[in-house]
């Protein structure tokens, strides 16, 4: 699998990374130092849980928060255990015509497989189950973050930009099920007055120091 598509993406790939070399020598000591720190956000998924954990303690977003922590749940699973381990699609800076782009791009080395991007897929999963969870008019804007950090991986020779397609498609398949999965839960936890149901409607981190 892995064999074959770097045979039938040789030509879009190599395109792309052509392109991320001429933005490198314009700019690398802007871009360089600008797309690791992006990359950075996407590293295991800590930023992004951090953020569901957060909005989870308080009771207006605590759907949303659980909604994103579920989409990257998903998301990994299928990207890291599942689909990166079954193609086994080494990194573009492992093959010898793409090693000067690397060096210029920064060195940046990641453990794993290259296919898909894990980066991607926990933002557009995260991004996603925050466009669907919260107000439209802004949320949508989130999809920037998804476009930029897929760029930053690409630019920094990670990923081939393959993956960061498939990236997004899982990343937004595993959202919209973890969206309808939450969905349902919660539709569970409302119709109940267990002590538990009732902690999670009703808990909240503001009515907490209020009290106090």
């Amino acid at each position: 699998m892995s064999d074959w598509l770097n045979l039938t993406f040789k030509s879009f790939d190599g395109a792309t990374f052509d392109f991320m070399n001429g933005l490198a020598h314009a700019g690398k000591d802007f871009f360089n130092p600008f797309f690791e720190f992006v990359s950075l956000f996407g590293k295991g998924g800590i930023f992004f849980i951090l953020l569901s954990i957060i909005l989870m303690l308080f009771k207006k977003t605590r759907f949303g928060g659980f909604a994103i922590l579920l989409s990257i749940g998903i998301g990994a699973l299928f990207t890291n255990v599942i689909i990166k381990n079954a193609v086994a699609r080494p990194r573009p800076y492992t093959v010898n015509e793409y090693k000067e782009y690397w060096v210029l791009a920064g060195k940046c080395v990641e453990s794993e497989f290259s296919f898909p991007s894990g980066h991607t897929t926990v933002t557009m999963a995260s991004m996603t189950a925050l466009f669907l969870t919260f107000n439209k008019k802004y949320s949508w804007s989130a999809f920037v973050f998804v476009f930029i950090m897929g760029f930053a991986r690409v630019y920094l020779i990670q990923h081939y930009l393959t993956d960061v397609i498939v990236g997004i498609i899982v990343g937004g398949v595993a959202s919209v099920g973890a969206y309808f999965i939450a969905k349902k839960l919660f539709k569970i936890i409302n119709s109940h007055e267990n002590k538990f149901c009732c902690f999670v409607k009703n808990a909240d981190l503001i009515n907490l120091f209020k009290k106090k």
